[in-house]
């Protein structure tokens, strides 16, 4: 998304409201390979499913499954994959630039289901989709006026660095809220602002996007620099925060989320919750990605 004109975005956002129109045989007599190195449910599933409307073949493969566990590296499981006959591949990695480096290697399209810290672009689609059905642009996604608050441990989320990208491209306000070790000043350098208090900008913003803490990537840290229960209480969007919303403001999370720790249940499960709308709009805007990535490249 980084880099991504404004123009460009609103039209793949476009092709993911028109889907529905698509006639299901684009896609007829291709292959999709998922080459999923990292887990995943949402992604995972829905670009079956896009590819599947499409009238694709889809294979599934895993690193479990592959003989990237024997050692294979991820650009040669690719160039095997592409040499029996795969139109495109859909690559996940744990690794920062792990879809550059399969597009490097390869001559189909590739489509980058999330790398490492880096970005998730089409998570990115499918929250910007969301955020303008919830609030009307549908026809033009023009978010001017917009203010996005996304809440979290910002420094280990692709989606967070996707969703700064795709909003500011569309007019939108994002600000990063966090503790300072999750929410560094330096993401501004990405065009957002940075708080460390949620209190102050609950009521303020239009939407709130709460992210899950990654703890499988600060394995590598000394020690967590805030406890689950401080983080809840100063970052969770519990029940007594989610009432001082504004009018008309939004929850939102890309999922997978943690109940009772970035967000308790009843807020997720509330009037005010747009995740099921975000996993809904997953299957779209995958179809649509797929569609110009292999037909209209």
């Amino acid at each position: 998304m980084q880099g991504l004109a404004p123009e460009r975005v609103r039209a793949l956002l476009a092709a993911s409201r028109d889907a529905s129109a698509l006639r299901g045989d684009e896609l007829r007599g291709r292959t999709v390979a998922n080459l999923f190195f990292e887990d995943s449910t949402r992604t995972r599933a829905s670009f079956t499913v896009a590819a599947q409307r499409l009238g694709a073949h889809v294979i599934d493969l895993g690193a479990k499954g592959s003989s990237v566990s024997k050692g294979e590296s991820i650009a040669d499981t690719a160039r095997t994959i592409e040499a029996m006959g795969v139109d495109a591949l859909v690559v996940r990695t744990r690794e920062a630039g792990g879809a550059a480096l399969v597009a490097d290697a390869v001559s189909c399209a590739v489509v980058n289901a999330g790398d490492g810290r880096h970005e998730h672009p089409t998570q990115a689609l499918v929250d910007a989709l969301t955020l303008a059905r919830a609030t009307g642009r549908e026809s033009g996604f023009d978010f001017s006026g917009l203010r996005v608050a996304i809440v979290g441990d910002v420094v280990s989320s692709r989606v967070a660095r996707s969703n700064i990208a795709s909003l500011t491209a569309l007019g939108a306000g994002v600000v990063c809220c966090g503790p300072p070790s999750m929410a560094p000043t330096a993401l501004e350098s990405l065009g957002c602002t940075v708080c460390t208090d949620l209190d102050a900008l609950v009521g303020e913003v239009d939407a709130v996007m709460c992210l899950r803490i990654q703890f499988e990537r600060h394995a590598d840290a000394a020690a967590p620099t805030v406890s689950a229960r401080e983080y809840r209480e100063r970052f969770g969007m519990t029940t007594e925060r989610a009432g001082r919303l504004k009018d008309g403001a939004w929850v939102m999370h890309p999922g997978p989320f943690n109940r009772g720790l970035e967000i308790d249940g009843e807020v997720a499960d509330g009037g005010r919750s747009l995740i099921l709308r975000q996993v809904a709009c997953g299957p779209p805007v995958r179809t649509a990605v797929l569609d110009a990535c292999i037909n209209k490249s």
